[in-house]
């Protein structure tokens, strides 16, 4: 479990808040977790507003104090698929650099949190999508909305990670909005019965970032049962 790969199934749909539970998770279980966000649109630098990392360092207590571009590999100003803000900026994205970044990390990080960029078919290079860019031992994640839609998306997103090779070791709803819960049992059900793949749970709206609920982390204390061995629901928010 050295690499964490944190899919969506589309922009917008939570995996940047699903990334700073796991690192909160891990911070809490003992453990020496890296956020890494290798391509990041729409923000001039990874320490502005719109940066997922500047997000991140914000509101994890113990990286405050450092810099959230330590995090970033490529940022690009534009808000759109990472070929086409680099191409922007006459820039093109390295591969290898990205998997050398990974892996160099994977070996000092326990466990290394990589967050995508957009979905898993948006486009990296000329040839490459994001799907592409995920480590073949990569523990993936998949972050879905929990509304109307979702059964279509993540089953396609599922799809296309099975094509090439890569079974998703779970699938986590993000539900800010508060969908009726019919319609989220409903959506797991599906997603379940189709993928043969198990929603771990879904989480809601979040007030404080700094200090979710403890309820935030019960997919990942299913995801993730040997942390949970060592580390009691009474300290996670300690």
């Amino acid at each position: 479990m050295n690499s964490i790969y944190v899919a969506g199934t589309d922009t917008g749909v939570g995996k940047t808040i699903l990334s700073l539970l796991l690192m909160q998770f891990f911070l809490k279980g003992g453990q020496e977790p890296f956020y890494l966000k290798p391509m990041q649109t729409g923000c001039e630098n990874p320490r502005d507003r719109n940066s997922d990392a500047a997000f991140i360092y914000g509101h994890v207590e113990s990286l405050g104090v450092k810099d959230p571009a330590e995090s970033v590999i490529y940022c690009f100003r534009n808000p759109k698929a990472p070929y086409f803000a680099a191409r922007d900026e006459g820039r093109v994205i390295d591969l290898k650099l990205l998997k050398r970044v990974v892996e160099e990390k994977s070996r000092l990080c326990s466990p290394l949190i990589v967050e995508a960029a957009g979905g898993l078919l948006v486009p990296v290079t000329d040839e490459a999508l994001v799907a592409d860019t995920i480590a073949a031992d990569a523990k993936v994640i998949i972050a879905a909305r929990a509304g109307l839609g979702t059964i279509n998306h993540t089953l396609l997103s599922i799809e296309a990670l099975i094509r090439r090779g890569i079974r998703p070791a779970g699938i986590v709803f993000l539900d800010p909005e508060g969908t009726p819960q019919g319609l989220v049992s409903e959506n797991r059900e599906a997603v379940k019965r189709y993928s043969g793949i198990e929603v771990a749970g879904v989480i809601g709206r979040i007030a404080d970032f700094s200090s979710p609920p403890l309820a935030c982390y019960h997919p990942l204390e299913l995801l993730f049962p040997e942390v949970r061995t060592r580390l009691s629901c009474s300290n996670l928010s300690s």
